[in-house]
């Protein structure tokens, strides 16, 4: 893992979706499993935590906080996408609920300025595809959100931890721009 970027996978058929965004950007990637996580992910230069289908009011989540612990101390660039953005809200100490259903295309409204959102202006129409949705965790800030979903997107104040709630690996030109500006805080 040394060097490269991590993409974690939990279970989502988008993944080969985040390896061909991350590869089109010439990143250096590796895919592991969510269960295969260990203290060398501290060597990579950057995760990215997919979505899940599971949900996670009703299948619980105590079998995956512990894999995820690392997040409360890393200093490397961390996206967590839909399932991981989640995740790395549980982690710390969001509430995980019950939210509209949503599937398909959203706009999206940019809240505050964000690394993810440079050379991004205005609302943005992201793919959607979940069904609950997290408060937002103390030492973040809310940097977007949308008609169905207050925590589109979420950054921590003080390390580069961001997440979103969206699907920016289906999302077209818009959806590629994030995963670069999220890749250059990577290196």
């Amino acid at each position: 893992m040394k060097g490269k970027i991590v993409v974690v996978d939990c279970g989502s058929s988008k993944v080969p979706d985040i390896e061909k965004c991350l590869l089109e950007l010439n990143a250096d990637v590796q895919t592991i499993s969510w269960k295969d996580i260990d203290a060398s992910i501290e060597d990579s230069r950057g995760v990215v935590i997919s979505g899940n289908p599971s949900l996670l009011t009703e299948d619980g989540y105590d079998h995956y906080l512990p894999k995820f612990e690392f997040l409360q101390n890393c200093d490397f660039p961390v996206l967590g996408i839909c399932f991981g953005h989640q995740i790395m809200g549980m982690v710390h100490g969001a509430k995980v609920s019950k939210g509209k259903e949503v599937r398909g295309v959203e706009n999206i409204h940019i809240e505050d300025s964000s690394v993810l959102f440079n050379d991004i202006k205005g609302d943005v129409l992201m793919g959607q595809d979940h069904a609950e949705e997290i408060d937002l965790p103390e030492n973040f800030k809310l940097i977007a959100s949308s008609q169905t979903c207050r925590v589109e997107a979420m950054q921590h104040k003080f390390k580069p931890l961001f997440g979103v709630q969206f699907h920016p690996e289906v999302s077209g030109v818009q959806g590629l721009m994030l995963l670069k500006n999220f890749v250059k805080t990577c290196y």
